[in-house]
This record gives structure tokens, sequence and C-alpha cells, in this order.
């Protein structure tokens, strides 16, 4: 009986980073849903911040090479791999000198988030359509983690609609309150207009007076998680779609683990 398929996106995870929740969540979800029989991939960027020699990084020949156009320019995507110790995983880190080559994440060293992180998160989650292309990998459940993989549903949903390697994945959205949707310019809807997308496309990402990425990843997924305890009312944002609320350390991991197949309808 086939195993069910999932694709972990993800803007951090141990040991990598620290960063957040996130950073836990994923490190200890995929090794549980690989031990329940799943067969799992992850992908995140390759921070500037990660020590190559340290965590075993090489680069994936077979996988790099790609150019992903960003606001009308080429930037050249390298994918390197690592295994995790003693957990039989992979993490592929999606890479771009221009990009990642730093050593911070999302902001400076006095706390001012970087200008390009726009770009930086367009060429992430389109790099991350393409490189699952590569694989020729179709996974039953797609789950994104945090505001840098929010445009995925909709690119998944639009820009790629016509992707068979797509055709029967779920998008599961988790969301937490460490959005930064007042930082990323006031041309971020230009920016993140690929393959022909339009601005109404995108319409989701935005209130009228600022950005909401959220509210964008929720609208397009299939299905939504609360991924940090402090989210208020977002029951009443999730409108008829399936909406897995806060979980305790204790509930977490199998309650996951039952979202994802009674998404993906895979009996195991």
């Amino acid at each position: 009986m086939a195993k069910t398929r999932v694709l972990f996106v993800t803007q951090e995870m141990k040991p990598y980073t620290t960063l957040s929740e996130i950073s836990d969540i994923v490190r200890r979800l995929p090794q549980y849903a690989q031990d329940k029989g799943m067969e799992i991939r992850i992908l995140m960027p390759r921070y500037g911040t990660i020590n190559e020699r340290r965590h075993r990084l090489h680069e994936v020949v077979r996988l790099s090479g790609m150019n992903i156009i960003v606001d009308d320019e080429d930037f050249p995507l390298i994918i390197k791999v690592a295994s995790l110790p003693g957990a039989r995983m992979q993490v592929y880190f999606l890479d771009n000198e221009e990009f990642f080559k730093r050593k911070y994440i999302f902001t400076d060293n006095k706390g001012k988030p970087f200008k390009d992180n726009a770009d930086r998160m367009v060429f992430f989650c389109k790099g991350v359509v393409e490189t699952v292309k590569k694989f020729g990998w179709p996974p039953d459940v797609i789950h994104c983690h945090g505001w840098m993989t929010s445009l995925i549903p909709l690119y998944l949903k639009q820009a790629y609609a016509n992707e068979p390697l797509f055709k029967n994945s779920k998008i599961i959205y988790s969301v937490y309150n460490n959005s930064m949707d007042d930082t990323l310019g006031a041309h971020f809807l230009e920016k993140a207009q690929i393959n022909n997308l339009s601005e109404s496309d995108l319409e989701a990402f935005t209130n009228g007076s600022g950005l909401t990425l959220n509210a964008g990843g929720i609208v397009h997924a299939d299905a939504v998680v609360q991924g940090s305890e402090d989210i208020e009312d977002l029951d009443k944002i999730v409108e008829n779609k399936p909406l897995l609320g806060y979980q305790t350390e204790e509930e977490l991991l199998p309650a996951y683990i039952d979202f994802y197949k009674a998404l993906a309808e895979v009996e195991e």
C-alpha cells in the first residue's frame, strides 16, 4: 500500500535555526511522520548562519543549475542537502549567494529588516515548487510553516495549476504570530506576480492598507493549522476548510498526523 507523502516547507528548523517555535515543531514533526510510516521531504532556505561544515551540507548537482526569475532578474538556485544525525532524515536547502550569504537571517545586526526580504521570499517559494518538480515526487500533503512560505499555496493553485505533479496535493498552511507584514515594502505584490499572475490574484495578501501574509496563505490553502497559541479568532477567518486548532506539546504530533491522514484520504 502506498505511503502518504508529506512535503514540509519551512523558513526554519532546528538544529539549523532557533528563531521561534517553528524551529522546534518542524524538527520533531517530520521525524514523527516518518516513524509512522509516511514518506517525507523537507525544504528550507540555506541561510548564511548555517555552518555548512559542521552540519555537513553538500550540493546536489542534479537538482542545482536552475535560474529563478524575481522582479525580472535571474538568480541561480543551488540545492544542498544534509542528513540529521540519528534521525534517518535529509533536509534540502535552497541557496543563492545574493539572497542568503549573510550573517543574519531576516534582520541586520541592528534589528532592521533586510530590504530584499520580499525578493528572498519570492525566490524561495518559487524555488521550492521548481525543486519538487525536479524531484519528480508528487506529495499527498504539502505543509507550509511560516510567513516566508505563504505564497506557496497561491503559486500551486494558480501559477502551477496545470502542473500534474501537484494535481492531488493537499496544501496546509500553519499560522504563526511572527509575520513580517509591515516590513516587505510597497512593491511586494508586484514582485510576487510570477508566471503571469496579476495583482488581483494576490488580493488576499492585502487588506487595502497593508500586507496580510497569513490571510493570503489561509485563503489559498486547503487546510489550516493554528501553530501559535495566541492567535485570536482564527476560526472566524478560516471559512469552509479544515482547521486544526492549537495543540499542546503532548498532543501536537499525533494530532498533526491524524490531520494529514484525513486530508490526504490515504489509508495506511
